[in-house]
């Protein structure tokens, strides 16, 4: 037990490590100010409603849709290329629109940049592809005296998702790159998206 965990502290090490140097990284819809809950957690909420796109893309017309309300958990499985330990990085609602628009709420300071916006298609069976674009927002977490964060650049992230067979949850996965103002690099994420939709069964404490 004690060789395990000592094998871990490489990767460990390097979340950190890339943290600690990039705390602005993520500025709009990123990461929130504490890790929220493991990528294994899924509340179970009231049941689905469904609704139709008019497009079919193979599915047919009692197939669910990815329209609607979802509660969504981001879990890293690496930071620039380098494995790391699951680590939740941001537990949003998202609002998936039928003209094929997106647009996301995560949990951060709201004057650091807290929405953010995307468009989808349909790439197979319930099958969806995801753009995303946080644009630009402030450096969190921060110690500045209004706790406004310094600037910072956009963020892309893209999701590929499959749709449960009840409508109910999606999972599949995400890639997120940070940049700053000026367009360079900074930090990125690749790991696992899951969803569960929201109803109007869903309560805070299925959320929270």
């Amino acid at each position: 037990m004690r060789s395990r965990n000592w094998r871990l502290v490489p990767a460990v090490g390097a979340l950190v490590l890339a943290l600690a140097m990039l705390p602005g990284a993520l500025a709009q819809c990123g990461m929130p100010s504490k890790l929220i809950k493991p990528s294994s957690w899924h509340p179970q909420f009231g049941g689905a409603q469904l609704m139709r796109t008019g497009m079919d893309d193979g599915d047919s017309e009692d197939s669910p849709s990815i329209v609607g309300m979802w509660h969504v958990l981001f879990t890293a499985k690496t930071v620039n290329g380098n494995p790391i330990p699951d680590t939740v990085i941001d537990n949003a609602l998202a609002v998936w629109h039928s003209d094929h628009t997106e647009i996301m709420n995560s949990v951060r300071p709201p004057q650091d940049g807290n929405f953010c916006l995307g468009v989808w298609k349909q790439i197979g069976k319930m099958k969806y592809y995801l753009n995303h674009f946080p644009w630009f927002g402030n450096a969190f977490p921060n110690n500045t005296n209004n706790g406004i964060g310094d600037p910072v650049g956009p963020t892309h992230i893209t999701e590929t998702v499959k749709l449960s067979p009840d409508g109910s949850h999606f999972t599949g996965s995400f890639t997120l790159t940070a940049y700053d103002t000026s367009g360079n690099q900074t930090i990125a994420f690749t790991g696992a998206v899951s969803g569960t939709r929201v109803t109007t069964s869903t309560t805070i404490g299925d959320l929270l």
